[in-house]
């Protein structure tokens, strides 16, 4: 049997006077290979924080029996010895650390963690600057690496070729479940539909009852009814009238006392409310921002430089109208600058002259007005409330969160409501340049679904795979100084 590696019991974690973790008992095993998912805010970097002895819980015991390496994405390496073949492999530049851009940041601090061996190792969000070379370093390096892992990632390839069990963070509860992430998405599908046919078993009982109480008491009105229609005639005919009228009363309240019987059974049953279902939102424009051009961004012989290194040359495109196109390449081939190049229609760029474009950029989102997250989408959208609140839903704006001040907003909050705006924003062209970074899966799961129902043609640069084959329409790859379609 497999040794503990460490040991939560009765663990309690609160943020103010909100329960953030509530763990009976958890543990992670010598080869574990666990992936830690939940919403943003949930308590999964909490979580790896109480395992790495970053932070202490108020109430419970944590239990190491073997030494974790700790990898934090917000933290700035410090300087320490790296081994030589892995700078080589991840391309680190022989420069002062303050000089090292998000991404060089990311893969010293891997070149750091791999440059010794660890018996276990905690890693928080790890790809969010790694372009998709970097993540296919990091998945090979794990892929046989002999040792306890466990990863908070929001990053889906990477948790299908690396884990094999699921720790799902919900409501201060860590579930677990077994396999990589795909696998975990089935097993929620199956709870899902197991719990649609429980609804639909409860629903289906709970008519037939009340229809047999409708029944029951229906007849009771009946012998009511025959009890009041007896003539004086028939009476005096009847030469046990007392007792006849007397047997006709009983059997109307056994009528009424059997429906009630039913009623209460109806009572009784437990109520299995239908599981929640998650639909594609259009956003449907108006004539006034409908464009016609049959390719609104063109490119002609474009040459992109980056100071004296040449980005693009002579590059000629095309982007078509209503599709989702998604750029891709190799940390520092040129993605941002080819974006913002577009956005300033600078030299070589042809854009449709009724383009309205909206614009997410990676950046700290600064709100200057106090106003509600509700009054804030209101005031910049033409959809009605309904809509906004179920875009604002779908992003993990619910309950008293709509009625938040924007400008308290947390980083991760502010990123999802620019994204709501720009969906329900006045606009017939998006760009967005790496959305799904700091989104848990469930806001980028969201996302593809806002892109999927979204009229107007997208420009987006991203590194997550999984992403870009749902939602991408068509693929470009900077290569070799060229802007070149996939097939």
């Amino acid at each position: 049997m497999e040794n503990v590696c460490i040991e939560l019991e009765n663990v309690e974690v609160s943020f103010l006077d909100r329960l953030v973790l509530d763990i009976p008992r958890l543990a992670v095993y010598q080869f574990d290979r666990i992936g830690i998912v939940g919403k943003n805010g949930t308590g999964k970097s909490t979580l790896l924080k109480l395992m790495g002895g970053k932070i202490k819980p108020e109430k419970g015991s944590i239990k190491h029996f073997m030494n974790f390496a700790y990898f934090d994405q917000l933290i700035t390496p410090e300087k320490t010895e790296v081994d030589y073949d892995l700078k080589g492999k991840l391309s680190l530049p022989d420069t002062e650390i303050e000089n090292f851009s998000g991404g060089e940041q990311t893969r010293l601090k891997l070149a750091q963690i791999f440059s010794n061996y660890h018996e276990g190792l905690l890693i928080d969000e790890p790809t969010t600057h790694l372009d998709a070379e970097g993540i296919q370093f990091f998945i090979e390096e794990l892929t046989y690496y002999y040792g306890a892992l466990i990863i908070v990632s929001h990053d889906r390839y990477l948790l299908d070729n690396l884990v094999t069990k699921i720790w799902e963070v919900e409501g201060g509860i860590v579930t677990e479940y077994t396999g990589n992430y795909s696998e975990y998405v089935a097993q929620k599908e199956l709870q899902k539909r197991q719990h649609q046919e429980q609804h639909d078993k409860y629903v289906k009982e709970k008519s037939r009852l009340m229809k047999a109480a409708e029944a029951k008491m229906k007849k009771a009105e009946k012998i009511t009814q025959a009890n009041g229609h007896i003539s004086k005639k028939e009476a005096k005919a009847k030469a046990n009238k007392m007792f006849m009228t007397k047997s006709k009363d009983t059997s109307q309240k056994a009528v009424q006392r059997a429906a009630k019987a039913i009623e209460q059974r109806v009572e009784q049953l437990e109520a299995v409310e239908a599981p929640k279902e998650e639909e594609v939102i259009r956003f449907h424009q108006s004539g006034a921002l409908q464009l016609h051009n049959k390719f609104p961004i063109m490119a002609d012989q474009l040459m992109l430089k980056a100071g004296e290194k040449t980005l693009l040359d002579k590059s000629s495109f095309q982007f078509p109208l209503g599709k989702t196109i998604a750029i891709t390449g190799k940390n520092g081939s040129g993605k941002t600058t080819l974006l913002r190049h577009i956005l300033q229609r600078g030299d070589g760029i042809t854009i449709s002259p009724k383009a309205v474009i909206g614009i997410y950029e990676q950046m700290d989102y600064q709100f200057t007005k106090d106003e509600t997250v509700l009054e804030f989408m209101k005031d910049r959208s033409d959809y009605d409330e309904s809509k906004i609140r179920s875009v604002l839903h779908s992003m993990s704006f619910t309950g008293n969160d709509l009625k938040k001040n924007v400008c308290n907003l947390s980083g991760g909050e502010a990123i999802r409501i620019v994204l709501c705006q720009l969906f329900l924003g006045r606009y017939n062209i998006l760009v967005l340049d790496e959305p799904t970074n700091f989104l848990d899966v469930f806001c980028i799961e969201a996302l593809e679904r806002f892109l999927k129902g979204y009229e107007g043609t997208v420009l987006f640069v991203s590194h997550d795979q999984t992403f870009v084959e749902r939602v991408a329409d068509c693929v470009y790859v900077i290569e070799e100084q060229k802007l070149v379609l996939r097939s």
